[in-house]
């Protein structure tokens, strides 16, 4: 399942490290219309709602909500219990190592593990064992010169470590967390435990140790979410890599993604803004409609080698001579 995303504006300088504070989306009346452009349906360039675009304009994202955490089975028995700071920062349980394995399992048959070129993950402990565990390296063993994208039994887990050989590289990024605040499963640990937990994850891009964002007694509005969302792709525009996975959270994808698809049929709306279930994957395509990439194709092909005569038939008629007779 492809879905067209069009983003239209000029990248802007986006924080990518723990002094990002939310803005609220309200504060901004005219960031949406900056930040994308909704098409009606009479912008579409068929009747059938078809639209061509260049191949080198687009990236193809492959959207993961983390797998099933402690937090997500006692916040179904009591919402209350997402409160409780017994789940900081959750881990996965055993049923939610089963669905990991699953998700690796198709991504390997549907060849995508081999095409990833990048894997940008959330920086909570849920997302990242989800993410190592789908696309990382094979358990059990690593490379002599090659450090684990995860240690033995992290998060008591009970899981042999991962190995970074063969996989791409993961990226940790603060701008697609879940909501922030209040809920002490939301709030992550200091970078440098996760450095030593997650030895080949790069969490460069991560300047603050301690986890500066979350707040105790403030809890993200869904609209603050969405815009973090928007920053994030924009963010992601300017990677260079063109075939991208991104394992996140069902807040984050919901509300990012509710902005899109007001231009499409609404099945493929729903497809696109209904919620995620857990070890979800979906992949969406990124169109660059308003030239913000500066990437060149490397497939496209100028043609016209070598320099000759190569005129449309109706210019032709009138520049070349008739019956041979004119110079």
């Amino acid at each position: 399942m492809h879905i067209g995303i069009a983003i239209t504006s000029s990248c802007e300088s986006i924080l990518l490290n723990s002094s990002f504070v939310p803005t609220p989306i309200y504060s901004q009346p005219h960031r949406a219309s900056q930040l994308l452009r909704f098409s009606t349906r009479s912008d579409m360039d068929t009747a059938a709602g078809q639209s061509l675009y260049p191949l080198h304009r687009s990236k193809t994202i492959h959207l993961v909500r983390h797998a099933q955490g402690f937090h997500n089975v006692e916040g179904d028995k009591n919402y209350e219990a997402y409160l409780s700071y017994d789940l900081l920062d959750a881990s996965l349980t055993p049923l939610g190592w089963k669905q990991v394995d699953n998700l690796r399992d198709h991504v390997k048959r549907s060849g995508l593990s081999k095409r990833l070129e990048l894997v940008i993950v959330s920086p909570l402990l849920r997302t990242i064992q989800t993410a190592v565990g789908v696309f990382g390296g094979e358990a059990g063993g690593d490379g002599i010169n090659a450090l684990p994208l995860m240690n033995e039994n992290v998060g008591d887990s009970g899981r042999l470590a991962i190995s970074s050989l063969n996989s791409p590289p993961f990226i940790a990024v603060e701008l697609c967390r879940e909501h922030l605040g209040v809920h002490p499963c939301d709030k992550r640990r200091s970078i440098n435990e996760y450095r030593n937990m997650f030895p080949a994850i790069d969490f460069s891009l991560i300047e603050s140790d301690e986890d500066i964002l979350w707040k105790p007694d403030i809890r993200e509005k869904n609209e603050e979410v969405a815009a973090r969302g928007l920053k994030f792709l924009e963010w992601l525009w300017t990677r260079e890599e063109k075939e991208i996975a991104v394992v996140t959270h069902s807040g984050f994808l919901f509300h990012t993604l509710s902005a899109f698809g007001n231009d499409c049929h609404p099945t493929v709306k729903s497809e696109i803004c209904t919620h995620f279930a857990n070890c979800e994957l979906r992949s969406v395509v990124i169109v660059d409609r308003g030239k913000i990439g500066s990437d060149k194709s490397t497939t496209d092909f100028p043609g016209k080698i070598p320099d000759g005569l190569d005129l449309p038939s109706d210019v032709a008629d009138e520049k070349l001579p008739k019956n041979g007779l004119e110079k």
